[in-house]
């Protein structure tokens, strides 16, 4: 392998409401948020949130028309653990591999996501669920 797996980077909640989520983590379960954003690219918002060396990282939709991803994945399964990611040294040569492996890939190259991570997901047909792998942008080569 021409790439090392890091960590479990984190874990996406597809959210139908992002405040009321956010306030079950917050102040519920006493955790903070660190990082509010949007990702107009992928028609979602998102907070994440730190649970110990995982963040949790809780999305809505924010298309007009709710179809983006997670607004197809909440119609289609409702609220719930929509992905994993797994952070890794060098997403390229990651996604490299899991083609030459035959693992079938979404996303062919990296691209931007949140949190300023370079991300390319897994299909679920070979992980078994959607799999996220992400790489800090600040540590990425083009």
């Amino acid at each position: 392998m021409a790439f090392k797996t890091i960590c479990v980077d984190h874990v996406g909640i597809a959210c139908a409401d992002l405040d009321a989520a956010t306030k079950i983590y917050t102040e519920v379960l006493g955790l903070q948020v660190t990082n509010r954003e949007e990702v107009k690219e992928q028609g979602v918002a998102t907070v994440f949130i730190p649970c110990g060396e995982t963040l949790l990282e809780l999305l809505v939709d924010i298309t007009e028309n709710n179809d983006g991803p997670i607004g197809k994945y909440i119609a289609k399964n409702g609220p719930g653990i929509q992905h994993i990611a797994l952070r890794v040294d060098d997403i390229k040569a990651a996604i490299a591999d899991m083609e030459a492996a035959g693992v079938k890939m979404i996303d062919k190259a990296p691209r931007n996501g949140a949190g300023n991570m370079k991300i390319a997901f897994i299909h679920p047909k070979s992980a078994g669920l959607l799999l996220e792998l992400c790489q800090p942008a600040e540590t990425y080569v083009d």
